[in-house]
């Protein structure tokens, strides 16, 4: 059975956020795709420190909720990040983890599909979006969309419940992300993944 891991970056673990990644989880349940959802932005997460330990080690230095996610990650199909929008951005705790996660380990997250999902009461929602889809677009990972950007709009759950076209929008986006997992399945089994190139590295040490 597929799997798929969704991140709440919200400190507030029946908020906004979880409101939206709520109505994803429905879909996902009716669509055969196994769930688990995490939350991330309650934790006591530190930023990298760029020590390179995790090289050595195969995790990360800081043994918290970032080694604890790594291996459900390398086995997960799909990842879903969910934050609220903070002065414009994703939280900041959530950011921590993220980077720490994606950097510390070294499985192929290849054809791993993801989807980023913003709350906010207004503004700075898409901005947000394009922070956290980075994460997928840097690692091989398919984006998932919907049919419109992955967010919901309230000060409250209560109000996210109101916003219909942003819970259509969680349905569609868990629809189309169910149907692409399934859909890279079935191609890997037949022709394997895309060949990936590593030998160029950019990185004009003699300063021209």
């Amino acid at each position: 059975m597929a799997k798929v891991i969704l991140l709440n970056g919200s400190p507030r673990k029946n908020g906004c956020t979880a409101a939206a990644l709520g109505e994803m989880i429905k879909i996902f349940e009716a669509e055969g795709v196994e769930t688990e959802l995490i939350q991330v932005g309650s934790k006591d997460i530190r930023g990298c420190i760029a020590c390179g330990k995790c090289g050595s080690l195969g995790k990360c230095v800081f043994d918290d909720l970032v080694n604890e996610v790594a291996p459900k990650f390398a086995e997960a199909d799909g990842l879903v990040v969910g934050s609220p929008v903070y002065y414009g951005s994703p939280n900041g705790t959530l950011l921590s983890f993220l980077d720490r996660l994606f950097y510390s380990t070294g499985f192929s997250k290849q054809m791993k599909v993801g989807a980023a999902v913003v709350s906010c009461r207004r503004g700075g929602n898409t901005a947000s979006f394009d922070v956290l889809n980075k994460y997928f677009t840097i690692s091989g990972m398919p984006v998932a969309s919907s049919t419109y950007w992955n967010q919901v709009h309230g000060f409250s759950a209560d109000d996210v419940r109101k916003d219909a076209e942003g819970l259509q929008t969680m349905r569609n986006l868990a629809r189309n992300m169910a149907f692409l997992i399934r859909a890279i399945a079935a191609e890997k089994a037949k022709s394997g993944y895309p060949q990936v190139e590593r030998g160029a590295f950019t990185s004009f040490p003699d300063g021209k």
